[in-house]
C-alpha cells in the first residue's frame, strides 16, 4: 500500500520516492555542470543506497569529466534527508534542489544557482519521462528528468581553487529503484552551436514479468520545443548498435526520424546500484560527441543537424541484449 508521500511523488518525479523503503533500494540525482569556457566539467551525484539486508548509507559521487577522475564520499544513512512536499535533498551539509546545489565537502564547496530550467513535460496521466510506466510497481529502475537545460550562476571552490561557473550550462536527471539495467546506452549533451538546445537518449533492457523488452527514451529540445521519442508514444527503435568507437541509434515516430551517432571517448569508472547497494561499476565519459539529425519523415526535410559537445556517454553491460540493426530493427 503506497503512502500519501509516495503517491504525491509519483506525480513529481524529481522528488524523493523512497518513503518507507528500508532495503534493496537506491535513489540518486545527477547534476552535470560545465563552465562557460567549457574547461571545467563535473557531475555531482547525491543519493541513498540500501542493500538486501537493510544496511544503508548515503553518498555523494563526484566525477571530474576533464581530469577523468571520480570520488565517492560515503555518509551514514542518517545524514540523508528529503522534503516531502517539494524537491530538496540533503546529504550531510550538502543540499540539492531543482534550482541550486550547495556543497560542503572537503575539496568541493560553494553554491550554484540554476536559471531558466527546462523540465520534461509532466502530465497527470504521464508523469515525466517514464510516462505511464511510472505507475508500474515492479520496475527495476525508474528515470526522471529534472531539467534538460539551464544557465549556471555562482562559484565553487574545487581543490583549493575558486572556479566561476557563471554563464555555464547545467543538466539534472535522476534514477531510483533497485538496480541499473543489465545492458544500456545513455547519452546527453546541451552544448550545441546555439544555447538552449539539449538532447538526451537512453536504450535499455527492461525486465518485464517473466520476459523483457528493449525500452528507449529520447528527447531533443530546440526552438522552445521538445521532440519526444519513447517506447510509449508510438516510436519505433530501428537501430541500436555500439562498438569501441561509437554508438548508433535510429528512431522513428509518425512524424519524425531521429538519427544519432555518438563518438565515444575515454571514460571514468563510477559506482552504480546493484540490488540497492552501490557495488556495481559503470564507465562514463563527459567528453564525447553526439551527431544529431532530426528530419521530417514524410518530406525528408532536415529540421535539425548539429554536433553536441561535452557529451556524457555510458555504454554498459551485455550490449548484445539491446543490439538492433538494419532499417527495420532486426536483432543481430
Amino acid at each position: 500500500m503506497r503512502t500519501i508521500k509516495q503517491i504525491k511523488a509519483l506525480f513529481h518525479p524529481e522528488r524523493y520516492h523512497g518513503w518507507r523503503r528500508t532495503q534493496r533500494y537506491f535513489e540518486g540525482w545527477y547534476y552535470k555542470v560545465i563552465s562557460a569556457d567549457e574547461q571545467q566539467a563535473f557531475a555531482f551525484i547525491p543519493g541513498i543506497a540500501m542493500d538486501e539486508q537493510g544496511k544503508q548509507h548515503a553518498f555523494i559521487q563526484v566525477l571530474d569529466g576533464k581530469a577523468q577522475t571520480a570520488e565517492y564520499f560515503q555518509f551514514a544513512a542518517e545524514a540523508f534527508s528529503a522534503a516531502s512536499g517539494s524537491f530538496s535533498v540533503g546529504v550531510g551539509g550538502n543540499t540539492f534542489t531543482g534550482n541550486s546545489l550547495q556543497l560542503a565537502l572537503d575539496d568541493y564547496s560553494g553554491i550554484l544557482q540554476f536559471k531558466n530550467t527546462v523540465p520534461w513535460p509532466n502530465r497527470w496521466y504521464s508523469p515525466g519521462i517514464m510516462g505511464p510506466y511510472t505507475f508500474v510497481p515492479f520496475m527495476e529502475c525508474y528515470h526522471g528528468i529534472v531539467s534538460m537545460d539551464h544557465t549556471l550562476e555562482g562559484t565553487l571552490n574545487i581543490g583549493g581553487k575558486t572556479i566561476d561557473f557563471s554563464g555555464g550550462r547545467g543538466y539534472i536527471e535522476k534514477d531510483w529503484g533497485h538496480s541499473f539495467p543489465s545492458a544500456y546506452f545513455w547519452m546527453q549533451s546541451n552544448h550545441f552551436a546555439q544555447e538552449g538546445i539539449s538532447f538526451k537518449a537512453s536504450v535499455a533492457k527492461i525486465p518485464w514479468l517473466r520476459s523483457s523488452f528493449v525500452g528507449f527514451i529520447a528527447g531533443l529540445y530546440f526552438n522552445g520545443r521538445l521532440f519526444q521519442f519513447t517506447t510509449y508514444n508510438g516510436t519505433k527503435l530501428l537501430r541500436s548498435l555500439a562498438d569501441k568507437q561509437q554508438v548508433e541509434l535510429l528512431m522513428e515516430n509518425k512524424k519524425y526520424r531521429l538519427e544519432v551517432l555518438a563518438q565515444r571517448d575515454h571514460a571514468t569508472e563510477l559506482a552504480s546500484p546493484l540490488s540497492g547497494i552501490m557495488d556495481g561499476r559503470i564507465s562514463e565519459s563527459m567528453t564525447s560527441k553526439l551527431e544529431i539529425t532530426l528530419s521530417d519523415k514524410k518530406s525528408g526535410e532536415v529540421l535539425f543537424r548539429d554536433t553536441g559537445r561535452n557529451a556524457a556517454l555510458e555504454v554498459a553491460g551485455k550490449i548484445e541484449e539491446i543490439t538492433l540493426e538494419g532499417s527495420n530493427g532486426e536483432k543481430r
